[in-house]
């Protein structure tokens, strides 16, 4: 099916990064597009914690675990879970014991960067075209010509949408938009966070942390080279970012907010807020509707956010992705299949029913974890695990 086709892959995050090493060892010729401007760019958010039956499957397949294991980061994936008092309720540092690979609850952590140079270094060279942001694409013969914002144009045979939650790709095959959960979080690194933030780092303790209080959360993971990234979480109208008036790239004004909206909260957390050097990012969370359905075109299809995107307490984002890219690459190199049309069908029937299921649960968890008994809710569901 893929023999003399060109294929476009718009996103080089993990999904489309996974997506084309697994078509490239079946002999595919594809191009990643990507807006970065170039390889070196840092790669902002929390760490990813892989899952055995998505992620790591993902990469078993791409023959990259032998890199993904030299680069992970063991104990990374312990947690702490507190009350906005900074008081330890659970606490896996003193229960949980360094786990292995294919056990059960193992979800091992890696940073974003990390895994990214894993997946670029694995790729043909000349791959990935960076400075790419995607302007438009138009029809073209039987594929597609896109033009990018530098100017250059590109004809491909196949369109693949990896282009994150705010995706130009997918408005092509769906006008079905995204639904605001209620929730918005503000995400931020920490630089150097044993001199920035040494209260805080100390309380991490190279792991994870999740605080809850009075239906908002603040989310805390450690990162290699002495980072630290953290987000809060909180009820909010849809429109509360245009209408709040603070200035995100004042810290002062995002410190005042903080001690308003988490009032009640330990002054310990003021510390996340103190580093001149700190990039704060607001991020209202969207989720796709669970029945969403489209007709499947024979030469585009979407991937991880693109195709289902959902907030992140449920931590199935990056994992939906990858899986996504494997579920696809099988797909489109199955021999059964006649033509692209009957692949990209079977792949987005597998996506979409797994979208839906895994935002159903997504949906909960954020209910849950944002209601007045989330820290009963948090504690009652490790309890469960370590008993399983």
């Amino acid at each position: 099916m893929l023999q003399k086709k060109k294929i476009a892959i718009v996103g080089g995050g993990p999904g489309g990064l996974t997506l084309a090493r697994l078509l490239q060892l079946s002999g595919a010729d594809v191009k990643v597009f990507e807006r970065d401007l170039n390889r070196k760019v840092r790669v902002q958010g929390a760490t990813l914690d892989l899952h055995e039956e998505s992620g790591l499957k993902a990469l078993k397949k791409a023959g990259l675990m032998d890199a993904f294991k030299a680069h992970y980061r063991p104990g990374a994936d312990k947690m702490r879970i507190l009350d906005n008092n900074a008081e330890i309720h659970f606490d896996d540092h003193q229960k949980k014991p360094m786990e292995e690979f294919g056990e059960e609850h193992f979800r091992p952590e890696i940073d974003r960067g990390p895994l990214r140079k894993i997946l670029l270094e694995s790729l043909n060279d000349g791959t990935v075209v960076w400075n790419s942001k995607f302007q438009s694409m138009q029809k073209f013969e039987n594929g597609w010509e896109l033009v990018f914002e530098n100017g250059n144009t590109v004809h491909a045979d196949i369109v693949i949408g990896a282009d994150g939650a705010n995706s130009k790709i997918r408005p092509f095959l769906t006008p079905i938009k995204p639904i605001y959960s209620g929730i918005t979080m503000i995400d931020a690194t920490i630089y150097n966070s044993e001199i920035e933030s040494p209260k805080i780092h100390q309380l991490l303790k190279g792991g994870k942390i999740f605080a809850f209080g009075g239906e908002k959360t603040l989310i805390i993971s450690s990162k290699e080279g002495g980072e630290m990234s953290f987000y809060t979480g909180c009820k909010k109208n849809e429109n509360w970012l245009k209408d709040c008036g603070i200035d995100f790239k004042d810290k002062n004004q995002i410190l005042e907010w903080f001690k308003v909206e988490y009032a009640g909260w330990s002054s310990i957390w003021q510390e996340l807020f103190s580093s001149e050097k700190t990039t704060f990012i607001p991020r209202p969370q969207y989720y796709l509707p669970l029945d969403q359905i489209w007709e499947t075109q024979e030469n585009l299809t979407i991937i991880g956010d693109a195709a289902h995107v959902m907030p992140p307490f449920a931590g199935e984002g990056v994992n939906m992705a990858m899986l996504d890219a494997l579920t696809l690459s099988e797909s489109l190199t199955n021999p059964n299949f006649n033509d692209t049309k009957t692949a990209i069908e079977d792949y987005e029937i597998k996506m979409l029913k797994r979208a839906s299921e895994t935002t159903q649960l997504t949906l909960e968890q954020t209910a849950s974890l944002h209601s007045k008994t989330a820290l009963k809710n948090m504690l009652e569901m490790f309890n469960q695990q370590s008993i399983d």
